[in-house]
């Protein structure tokens, strides 16, 4: 892409509508996709960094004005800068809080779905992190109502934040032109430091408290990782208008030793946008699942993780399927020039060949496939395909037969019809003709498939001719002709048995081959199921550990304030020790 295309329109009335263009070009990224999204107020220099995140200057538009440039979310797929054969999918978001919508619902639809398509989420303030900059992101409190990770049907009251962390995107603060001192109790501490200290909780049940935890406990418990960074102000009032325009040389260097930092970082560290279990998504799934998410929206119902997932496996199954099967076809159609095959085992050659590359593509694409339903229809198409193509190379195989034996036998043909053989000592002389003429077949023919049955079918044909040279021949006597019946009935009869006998060790030898690929290709689809149980098992060890850690946290910080109370108590009680109650007043009687 040279440039970016809007993914999800905003449109009159707010409406939120997913783009065809932009779905064609996903729909064409076969490789493993890392979605990086960025969030934030309009005005706040967030399409500059997703520019230089593509390695270029411009592309998104900058808004240098007071009107929000970026309306919906746009996307830019550019080939991922440090992972070959990945591509890195930017979305750049319109303004949060343009006094021109005037809708806040649609704002934080905005926000939820940059979190649902992005495997790293940016968000980009200005000024510090303050209680003014959370209470901005409010957003983040509103997901738990916008998004369900289980279906209502589950009988689940809420949505635990380790579920969260399964579905949602790693944490990236950005705050621009910040202009603190990065020091805590007169010692220097990191930008990763000042994030988390500005999350830390309070302890307390008061509304006020409450209120004050909300968004940090949002932050903690539904991204997965937290990272910030700091950007002094990149140059004058003028330059910040005409930012992408500016050479690099007229920047403050300390922004540009930032943001290089930052892009290393988002490229190291961004991961490939996976689902529920560990299965890596490529453009095409992300542009079902950015779809699947708006048509939930749209439709007014609030979009189950869960179940957008099992829509998602559904259609990606469905397309595996046919794409398996696709491939197959291709692959034989290629190999149709090899039809006849000489052998039923050349045959097989081309058909497994053939079909390893189906079950490649199958295996590749299929996730979740958890009753082996789609693998179930991937097998039977794939033995349909296969029945045709084998019904194709046995028809080639008839053909070829019949036009060896017409070359062989057109000579005996015309001497039929001139009646050479209907005369005294003519049937021995066809007999000869005959014989040499399927002696000729054998060698030629002899291993192609319909060999036999095209000779039986052939043979049968002259019995009645063959009859009337036999009556027609004067020298033969009565005896002769009876016993020259009666081994061409013999011969008849040997023939079938030796068609019958070929056709049962063809097909035990077809199921017997058919049956060992089987195995091999269940065995690979099995292998599959496990992999993908083992990614589960892996994201589930992550989820706990990370559990483990909010946990400590949690434990550090009521520490902490447990560590504050006594001392606060020991602190009054040294100042009754100092202060001592006051002598109670003098009387005068």
């Amino acid at each position: 892409m040279d440039l970016p295309v809007c993914l999800i329109e905003n449109q009159e009335e707010n409406r939120l509508v997913v783009n065809k263009k932009a779905l064609q070009i996903l729909d064409d990224i076969n490789q493993p996709v890392v979605v990086v999204a960025i969030v934030g107020k309009y005005r706040t220099g967030k399409s500059y960094l997703m520019n230089k995140l593509a390695g270029q200057t411009n592309g998104f538009a900058l808004g240098s004005t007071v009107e929000s440039k970026t309306k919906g979310i746009w996307m830019w797929c550019v080939p991922h800068p440090t992972m070959d054969g990945h591509t890195l999918v930017l979305l750049d978001t319109e303004g949060l809080g343009d006094v021109e919508k005037g809708d806040s619902k649609n704002d934080a639809w905005i926000f939820s779905l940059a979190v649902l398509l992005s495997s790293t989420l940016i968000y980009n303030s200005v000024g510090t992190i303050d209680q003014q900059a959370i209470d901005q992101l409010h957003y983040v409190t509103e997901l738990t109502e916008l998004i369900k990770v289980k279906s209502p049907s589950q009988n689940v009251e809420e949505n635990d934040g380790a579920d969260f962390k399964r579905f949602f995107p790693s944490f990236i603060w950005c705050v621009r032109d910040f202009t603190l001192v990065l020091e805590k109790d007169g010692k220097p501490i990191t930008e990763d430091d000042y994030l988390k200290n500005s999350l830390m909780l309070k302890t307390g049940n008061s509304r006020k408290i409450v209120e004050y935890n909300l968004p940090r406990e949002c932050i903690h418990n539904y991204f997965h990782s937290h990272k910030c960074f700091v950007f002094e102000r990149p140059a004058n009032k003028e330059g910040l208008n005409n930012l992408d325009h500016i050479p690099e040389s007229q920047l403050e260097p300390g922004f540009l030793c930032q943001t290089k930092k930052f892009l290393s970082y988002v490229y190291k560290n961004s991961k490939i946008k996976t689902l529920a279990g560990g299965y890596q998504m490529n453009g095409r799934l992300l542009g079902n699942l950015a779809v699947t998410y708006v048509e939930a929206i749209l439709s007014g119902s609030v979009p189950c993780m869960e179940n957008v997932i099992l829509t998602l496996a559904e259609l990606q199954n469905s397309r595996a399927v046919n794409d398996a099967i696709s491939k197959y076809e291709s692959k034989m159609n290629e190999k149709i020039d090899q039809f006849p095959t000489e052998t039923q085992e050349d045959f097989f050659k081309l058909h497994q060949e053939s079909k390893k590359e189906a079950v490649k593509i199958f295996k590749n694409q299929s996730f979740k496939d958890e009753n082996q339903e789609f693998q179930a229809k991937f097998l039977e198409k794939l033995e349909t395909k296969f029945n045709s193509f084998l019904k194709c190379n046995e028809e080639k195989s008839k053909k070829k037969c019949l036009e060896l034996l017409q070359n062989l036998s057109k000579t005996i043909e015309t001497e039929i019809l001139e009646g050479k053989y209907f005369r005294p000592g003519g049937y021995m002389e066809f007999m000869e003709k005959k014989t040499t003429i399927v002696d000729e077949y054998n060698k030629t023919a002899g291993g192609l498939l319909k060999a036999s049955e095209t000779l039986q079918l052939f043979l049968s044909e002259k019995t009645t001719i063959e009859r009337a040279i036999m009556q027609a021949d004067k020298t033969l006597t009565q005896k002769e002709k009876e016993l020259a019946e009666r081994e061409v009935k013999i011969k008849a009869a040997e023939m079938i048995n030796k068609l019958k006998k070929e056709n049962e060790n063809k097909i035990k030898e077809l199921l017997e081959i058919q049956k060992k690929s089987n195995e091999q290709h269940i065995e690979l689809l099995k292998k599959k199921t496990e992999e993908d149980r083992e990614n589960v098992k892996r994201e589930n060890e992550k989820l706990i550990e990370r559990k483990l850690e909010e946990m400590r946290m949690y434990d550090q910080c009521m520490t902490s304030t447990r560590e504050l109370e006594r001392e606060l108590e020991n602190f009054m009680e040294r100042m009754k020790i100092a202060s001592p109650d006051p002598p109670p007043p003098c009387t005068i009687s």
